[in-house]
């Protein structure tokens, strides 16, 4: 694996800091107390091809390379992981899952309206009854001709009151992932229902929301995919979110890293700055550990998309690091802010409550763990 970033890359990155610092970090303390992020951060993020990065320039799309994403990721975690997650859900997930399996149709009507800002996804998976569980779900879809009619509720969707078009997986026929169908479903239509989930930990400025379906009747040019293997788009989906997650979480950390540094050398205790204090030292040096271990599992799986190699384990391994990592870096600078880091005039605090949940979405790391043990030793334990 290459470590050296191209000069292309190096750029992609400058570009992602000064936007980050600019239009996010500043504004993320207050977007966490209105529990909403500005809807005008969106049209800034595709203007500088950020929800367009690995597209295809044909379809709307930056093109780039899955480590400039990757860069991207890191630095928009770094200001506010709530709108790093506006661009892993509709580009990550959704975009690129109609890039790798919708038809011309869907591909020319969709990507240049999620590319440009012009509309926004959402991936509708987990429903209230199942989560890690997904090949269970229970959301169904009826054929009606050549229409379907989809019924059932989803929760916890990122995006979901700002989507133009939701993903949504849906039970087409028998029991387990076989029966799962993928359809596109635009969320202006009958029977589409949305509410805003409030009081969250974290990610608060997020538009988080259950979904429900009642008869919601889409053509069967709506489909993602062949029918029954819907399951397999998700799943293909998640292996590449879950790098995502990995790198929005190394941007957690390294905010984590910057405001302890930062704290510890104008914090004066016993006479001089905490920063030299040795347990002080130990604290912050587990963090710099972490945020570098973090990335370079993250550049790995990069580097094996890229090169068309296996990268699904790698991923599961990138995401169970980070985000455990990331809550780390938290737990580690709030103890370097002592009581101030309970204030939500320091950044901490936040970014304790941002990180946790990294440890759930996309694959707990339970479910991760065993990923990675049945790929280590051929033996499934779900």
């Amino acid at each position: 694996m290459n470590l050296e970033l191209s000069d292309e890359q190096t750029a992609v990155r400058e570009l992602a800091a000064a936007f980050t610092d600019r239009e996010v970090a500043p504004y993320a303390a207050e977007w966490d107390r209105a529990e909403s992020v500005d809807r005008a951060v969106v049209g800034k993020l595709a203007k500088l091809g950020f929800l367009g990065l690995t597209i295809p320039e044909e379809y709307g799309g930056s093109g780039g390379d899955h480590l400039s994403y990757c860069l991207v990721l890191e630095e928009l975690g770094r200001g506010d992981s709530a709108v790093r997650g506006i661009v892993s859900v509709s580009l990550g997930l959704v975009a690129k899952s109609v890039n790798a399996y919708g038809t011309e149709e869907q591909k020319r009507h969709w990507l240049p309206r999620l590319t440009s800002g012009e509309a926004l996804g959402c991936f509708a998976l987990t429903e209230p009854g199942t989560g890690s569980d997904a090949a269970n779900l229970t959301t169904r879809a009826v054929r009606d001709g050549d229409h379907w009619l989809i019924s059932g509720a989803k929760m916890f969707i990122t995006n979901g009151t700002w989507a133009e078009v939701a993903l949504v997986f849906a039970r087409t026929g028998e029991p387990g992932h076989r029966g799962v169908t993928a359809f596109l479903v635009p969320t202006d239509l009958p029977g589409f229902g949305r509410t805003l989930i409030h009081g969250k930990l974290g990610l608060r400025g997020q538009a988080t929301a259950e979904l429900s379906f009642d008869a919601v009747r889409v053509p069967d040019s709506a489909r993602l995919g062949a029918e029954g293997k819907g399951f397999s788009v998700a799943m293909a989906a998640l292996a590449k979110g879950r790098m995502s997650v990995a790198a929005g979480c190394v941007g957690i950390a390294r905010a984590c890293l910057d405001a302890a540094v930062g704290y510890a050398k104008e914090r004066e205790q016993f006479g001089r700055p905490i920063a030299g204090h040795q347990l002080v030292q130990e604290l912050i040096s587990d963090i710099a550990v972490d945020v570098d271990a973090a990335r370079l599992l993250t550049w790995r799986v990069a580097d094996h998309i890229e090169r068309g190699l296996p990268f699904a384990t790698e991923s599961s391994v990138a995401k169970l690091f980070a985000s455990e990592a990331a809550v780390r870096a938290a737990n580690n600078a709030l103890q370097v802010f002592g009581g101030y880091g309970f204030i939500d005039e320091y950044p901490v605090g936040k970014l304790l409550r941002d990180a946790r949940v990294m440890t759930l979405y996309e694959g707990t790391s339970q479910i991760h763990k065993l990923l990675i043990g049945r790929a280590l030793t051929g033996v499934s334990a779900f």
